[in-house]
């Protein structure tokens, strides 16, 4: 009856203890790690040699039956959660189950979205590579990055993969990828956009035009030359620098884009050829030659031509100032003659064209005569001038003969109603 009574009481006692599946941690967050162990309370000697056996939900996980009581899971994903469980095999092939443990795995929002370019700065060469790298600070799972162009939202790439960071690449930039770009990342949790980024493509300056303009068709000495260059693509500030035979004429810049000028006042040292440079920084273009020729006097024929006007202009105004300014003073003396014979207006005197001619061979020019003043006394006053070419310089070569104008008066006496004789002229030489 005793020993009966002792196997009634060690019976639950020799039974193999049930066993027990613990998680740690056991709410765990996606990416991390997590550690399964499989523990029996009690566990007599002869079940030393137990085998481990994981599962979850049905399927069996890592290596199979093995000797550890221990799965460690390297990271744990949100379509990881589930209800887990495992089981012990004994030497006599008696195999022992722990009960279910349902393991949640938490999921962490995407958070602070950004997006990067390479190169950085947003500054690429036309031609280069572009990456835009759109980020995420936080965020579990499988998150889904979407690129945009411009503000409208043009999708360029959608990309699903389980890291922070994503890739956009461009292989060859052109000037049409120069807009503004953003990025969104989710995971479920609702979209979250990155700010904007603006991405410059940089172009190198086109081989510049020059354009050579005049106030007139012909172009003569002291007229304002504008050098015009134009490089019709590059990305601004352009600099352009002028070139007369290599010698630098000055420079004009054009912040945003486009051509620039630069104004010369020409001398007689400004035939020849002229260019222009263009440089943003990315490389300098040379614009091809334009000539300019026009036929300028020497610096003698100048100074010749200057003083020349001056005496031609001293010695037609000379005589005429003096001879006008005596015949007024013979008017008041008539008047003052007689006051009975009423007097007859001063006509006024021939008007004279000054002609600078470019000829070697100078021209014997006629006289021009005019009766001034005809009165009731003895006296009647005729006034002659005629022009007589100057001696022609050995300095002024061909450039012109430069006309003197002289003039002559003479006075002689008749009867109060005589007409009027003839007044002899020397002959103009």
């Amino acid at each position: 009856m005793l020993p009966r009574l002792l196997l009634l009481i060690c019976a639950p006692l020799c039974e193999p203890a049930e066993l027990l599946l613990i998680a740690s941690p056991s709410h765990p967050t996606e990416g991390s790690p997590v550690t399964l162990m499989c523990k029996m309370p009690f566990l007599r000697s002869s079940d030393a040699q137990l085998q481990f056996c994981f599962f979850r939900d049905g399927r069996d996980l890592g290596p199979g039956w093995s000797s550890s009581s221990k799965l460690q899971i390297a990271a744990i994903w949100k379509e990881d959660s589930g209800s887990y469980w495992c089981e012990a095999q004994t030497m006599a092939s008696k195999v022992l189950r722990s009960s279910r443990s349902q393991i949640n795995v938490h999921r962490v929002p995407v958070t602070d979205v950004s997006l990067e370019t390479q190169p950085p700065g947003g500054q690429v060469m036309e031609g280069d590579r572009l990456v835009l790298i759109c980020s995420v600070a936080m965020g579990t799972g499988d998150i889904t990055f979407l690129w945009y162009k411009g503000t409208v939202g043009l999708n360029l790439q959608t990309k699903i993969q389980r890291s922070l960071t994503a890739e956009y690449e461009i292989p060859t930039a052109r000037e049409s990828d120069a807009e503004q770009y953003y990025c969104v990342a989710e995971n479920g949790y609702g979209p979250s956009p990155s700010g904007l980024v603006s991405i410059t493509v940089r172009i190198p300056v086109s081989r510049p035009i020059l354009m050579l303009r005049a106030p007139r068709a012909q172009a003569a000495v002291e007229d304002v030359l504008e050098l015009h260059c134009e490089a019709l693509r590059g990305s601004p500030p352009i600099l352009y620098w002028f070139y007369h035979e290599d010698i630098t004429l000055g420079s004009s810049s054009a912040p945003s884009g486009g051509g620039a000028s630069f104004n010369l006042s020409l001398t007689a040292e400004h035939s020849g050829n002229y260019s222009c440079e263009a440089n943003n920084g990315l490389g300098a273009q040379r614009s091809e030659a334009v000539t300019l020729n026009f036929t300028v006097p020497t610096g003698a024929r100048s100074n010749h031509l200057t003083s020349g006007v001056i005496e031609g202009l001293l010695g037609t105004l000379g005589p005429a100032t003096v001879a006008l300014l005596f015949c007024y003073g013979l008017k008041r003396k008539i008047g003052r003659r007689s006051a009975r014979d009423p007097l007859r207006s001063l006509p006024s005197p021939v008007p004279q064209e000054f002609t600078y001619l470019n000829s070697p061979t100078p021209r014997q020019l006629q006289p021009v005569y005019e009766n001034v003043n005809v009165v009731s006394g003895d006296e009647v006053y005729s006034l002659a001038y005629y022009n007589q070419p100057e001696q022609e310089s050995v300095a002024a070569e061909t450039l012109g003969t430069h006309m003197e104008d002289k003039i002559s008066l003479d006075i002689y006496s008749r009867p109060r109603k005589a007409s009027i004789s003839d007044v002899d002229y020397e002959d103009a030489m």
